[in-house]
């Protein structure tokens, strides 16, 4: 497993990058790569620090909006993917999603509240993060309180639980969107997914939730490995489900509430990533959990990168990009599975 790993590892972090290479060289600025690369290297402290021939302008897009810009999809990316696997893992169901539980409209009721009252400034540009991730853990603990019983945490308890928050929570939405005349490109572009006018406060805000959460869930790897044998088997094997259950899906909405209240709601990383993985490395969470991380990033840097380049000077929503992407590629992955059990029957 550990040659497997390494040799997984090498490529992804190597197509990331790549990738990070492309995406920083890539804008609408109209600086050349050249340039972008020099004022990148002029940043090192043990390089020639004197002044370069760019202007200030030149230098804050390169180094404050576009820099920060990939950093932050790549993190936002690893949050939805890794917590994709974790719902994946804890309910068993490949078509699970960081947002089955109903975190990204918990989120949404926050954002589209502080929008719709004129409240979004009222700490700063951290306003809308903050509230959009209390509301976040708030529909956890409301889903998590339907779903309890003496019996335990129950699979289809919780997910019907999700579906019923998720959608009560959504009307919700719908009827603030219904409300706003003045404010409703907001609400809607929030709802949609953006990375645009962010900064590396959001960076630094972020990181901390990737650093816990990806080995947290590395730890939980080979437990979720033995779910997949039922939690009865696991339970033998000295597993202590209700706890790892718990833990794991406290985790990986942790990362989507992180990552929908400063990215807004971005749909199919969670789901695709996780599930391609599977079907190239196998069903081992050794692997996955690593693995989807990178490849959330990968993917959401390039949908993020497509996002500012296709239609410049204006730009797409990124939850509109990875919808686009992701849908058809999902439906191909679901077409090709059916093929597949039809041909083995």
């Amino acid at each position: 497993m550990k040659s497997r790993l390494l040799t997984y590892g090498a490529a992804s972090l190597l197509l990331l990058a790549v990738s990070v290479v492309a995406s920083l060289s890539i804008g609408s600025a109209g600086i050349s790569i050249k340039d972008v690369w020099g004022i990148l290297l002029h940043q090192l402290p043990w390089l020639d620090q004197s002044a370069g021939s760019w202007s200030e302008s030149e230098v804050a897009i390169v180094t404050q909006v576009r820099l920060s810009r990939v950093l932050l999809a790549i993190l936002v990316g690893a949050c939805l993917s890794l917590a994709g696997a974790g719902f994946q893992g804890v309910l068993r169901n490949p078509l699970a999603d960081p947002y089955t539980l109903g975190v990204a409209s918990g989120s949404s009721v926050g954002a589209a509240f502080l929008i719709l009252f004129g409240f979004q400034a009222l700490i700063g540009f951290w306003t809308i993060p903050v509230v959009a991730f209390a509301t976040g853990l708030l529909t956890l603990g409301a889903v998590l309180a339907l779903s309890r019983s003496k019996a335990g945490m129950q699979l289809e308890t919780l997910i019907l639980s999700g579906v019923v928050v998720q959608s009560f929570l959504g009307a919700f939405v719908s009827f603030m969107v219904s409300l706003s005349e003045g404010v409703v490109n907001q609400i809607l572009f929030w709802l949609m997914g953006s990375l645009a006018m962010r900064s590396w406060a959001h960076v630094y805000m972020l990181l901390p939730f990737l650093a816990v959460g990806l080995p947290l869930l590395m730890v939980l790897a080979h437990p979720l490995n033995l779910f997949m044998f039922g939690e009865r088997h696991a339970a033998h094997l000295g597993i202590r489900v209700e706890r790892t259950k718990l833990i794991v899906l406290i985790g990986s909405t942790l990362l989507t509430a992180a990552a929908v209240s400063v990215s807004g709601v971005i749909g199919f990383v969670g789901l695709v990533i996780p599930h391609l993985i599977r079907l190239i490395v196998g069903p081992d969470y050794r692997l996955i959990v690593p693995l989807s991380a990178v490849g959330g990033g990968i993917f959401l840097l390039w949908a993020d990168t497509l996002a500012r380049i296709a239609l410049s000077p204006r730009e797409i929503p990124l939850g509109v990009v990875t919808a686009l992407i992701g849908a058809p590629f999902f439906a191909y992955l679901l077409h090709s599975r059916k093929r597949s059990r039809e041909e083995s029957l």
